[in-house]
């Protein structure tokens, strides 16, 4: 269990999306959570110690903005508030992850030179399969050494389509 959830209060909501179902959860402080094909389970293992309660006003207009951001992708994505916690790592991995332009990838190994840590490829990948907000912290921009999608969290179905969708295929 993290600390920094016990007794928070976060606001909770199942969205339909384009890609189909979508678990969004939000803080006072921002989204937490942006799962594909989760549950209240899920969440409360994920925010052990936290009051998980229906999305009031404030968490749905920010769902709104996050099911946006996946129905029709754009640069705005990067003005929704987030609340995640991680290490200093994997804050500068998901800042530079955010940099990414929408429609263009990079590898594991280019984002590690981008940190200035260019043996860390394996680091930044932890880092990426740390991210608990899909989309609004890009990982699905995260491609193979030689080209290949690789995996996602999701399944490669989702990431193919959020890709296409970010170039206006």
């Amino acid at each position: 269990m993290t600390r920094h959830w016990r007794s928070r209060s976060i606001g909770w909501q199942v969205r339909s999306t384009s890609l189909g179902p979508v678990l969004l959860a939000a803080s006072e402080n921002g989204i937490c959570c942006l799962a594909f094909e989760d549950s209240e389970n899920g969440l409360q293992r994920r925010f052990s110690g936290a009051q998980l309660m229906p999305a009031g006003a404030r968490e749905r207009a920010l769902f709104d903005r996050a099911v946006a951001a996946i129905d029709q992708p754009g640069e705005d994505a990067r003005s929704i508030p987030l609340d995640v916690h991680g290490t200093a790592f994997q804050h500068r991995v998901w800042e530079e992850l955010r940099r990414i332009p929408p429609g263009q990838t990079r590898s594991y190994g280019e984002l590690a030179a981008a940190l200035g840590q260019p043996g860390a490829a394996r680091a930044v990948g932890g880092a990426n399969g740390a991210n608990r907000v899909a989309v609004l912290i890009p990982c699905h921009r995260v491609i193979a050494a030689d080209g290949g999608l690789g995996g996602y969290a999701y399944g490669e179905a989702i990431k193919r389509e959020l890709l296409r969708r970010e170039r206006g295929d």
